[in-house]
C-alpha cells in the first residue's frame, strides 16, 4: 500500500505492520450506476481514502454495440474453449514469474533531477487546474488532488523503470506516468459536473436539466405513456431548452426510469 504499513489495535494488540503489497478494488456508485446528472453524488468515499490509491478510473455502462458485440463474443468464446489448455503468449508464465521476482529483488529505480524537476513543474500545473476548475463549477472536487497523487505519479514512474530493469527514471517514464494519471483520476476527479453529456457544462444549465427531471417525474406518475414530441413541446412553452429536455429523456432513459415505445415516438415511465 501507499505507506507498506499497516497499523493494528485491536484485543489490546498495538502494532505496525509491513504490507508490500498492491491494492485492487472495485465499488458501485451510490445510485447503482454512474448517474451524470448527480456529480460528486455518486462517490460515497471520504477523500482521505479515495486520496490513497494511485489511479481512480470511473467505469460507465454507456451502450455500443460494437463493444457490446465484442464483450459477447469473448465470453461465448470462454465457455466454448473452457476444456482447451491456455494459449501461451510472447513469454510463459513460469518466466514471466521470474523476470518479476528478479526486478523486485535487483531494481530499485529512482527519479533523476531532470525528470524530478519536470514532474514537480506538472503537478503544480494539475492542482492549479484544479482549483480553476473548483473556482467554475463553485463545488469542490470529490477526488481531490494532494501530495499522494504527486506521491502516486512518482511510483507509477518508478515502476515503468523497473519494468526495463533501469536505475533512474526517463523522460518517457514520466510523460506515460502523467498520461496514466490524466485519463485516471484526473478525469474522474472532473466528471463531478454534467461534462459529457451533450456538451452541458454550465452551472445553468446543470440547474435546468434538474428542474426538467423534477417537474417530467411529478407530471407523468409511473405507468403513463406520452407522446415525445408533446413532452418536448410543453417544456419550450415554459421556456426549457430543447436540449435540455431532450438530454433528461436520454438520462432517464440510460437510467431504465423510461422506455421507448411506437418506434420510439411514445415514452413509458416505467419507475
Amino acid at each position: 500500500m501507499e505507506q507498506q504499513t499497516i497499523s493494528i489495535a485491536k484485543a489490546g494488540i498495538t502494532t505496525t505492520l509491513n504490507t508490500r503489497c498492491s491494492v485492487f478494488a472495485a465499488a458501485n456508485s451510490v445510485f447503482g450506476r454512474w448517474d451524470d446528472t448527480k456529480g460528486e453524488e455518486n462517490i460515497d468515499f471520504m477523500p482521505t481514502i479515495l486520496s490513497r490509491f494511485d489511479m481512480i478510473y470511473i467505469v460507465k455502462d454507456d451502450h455500443n454495440e460494437a463493444r457490446d458485440t465484442t464483450i459477447a463474443r469473448h465470453v461465448m468464446k470462454i465457455h466454448l474453449n473452457r476444456e482447451q489448455a491456455a494459449v501461451e503468449g510472447e513469454m510463459s508464465i513460469e518466466l514471466l514469474k521470474k523476470y518479476i521476482a528478479y526486478a523486485r529483488a535487483k531494481c530499485g529505480p529512482r527519479l533523476s533531477d531532470k525528470t524530478a524537476s519536470k514532474l514537480g513543474h506538472k503537478y503544480v500545473m494539475m492542482r492549479t487546474s484544479a482549483r480553476e476548475h473548483e473556482h467554475e463549477s463553485n463545488k469542490r472536487l470529490s477526488i481531490p488532488i494532494t501530495v499522494r497523487q504527486l506521491e502516486s505519479i512518482v511510483r507509477i514512474s518508478e515502476a515503468l523503470a523497473k519494468m526495463r530493469l533501469t536505475a533512474f527514471t526517463t523522460d518517457s517514464d514520466v510523460e506515460e506516468s502523467l498520461r496514466l494519471f490524466q485519463v485516471s483520476t484526473m478525469e474522474s476527479a472532473m466528471s463531478g459536473s454534467l461534462s459529457g453529456v451533450e456538451g452541458l457544462t454550465a452551472l445553468e444549465d446543470q440547474e435546468e436539466v434538474r428542474k426538467v427531471e423534477r417537474q417530467l417525474k411529478q407530471r407523468f406518475p409511473i405507468g403513463s405513456q406520452v407522446s415525445e414530441a408533446r413532452i418536448i413541446q410543453d417544456f419550450t412553452k415554459q421556456r426549457y431548452s430543447e436540449r435540455s429536455v431532450r438530454n433528461v429523456l436520454n438520462i432517464m432513459i440510460r437510467r431504465g426510469e423510461l422506455q421507448h415505445r411506437m418506434q420510439r415516438k411514445v415514452v413509458l415511465r416505467v419507475k
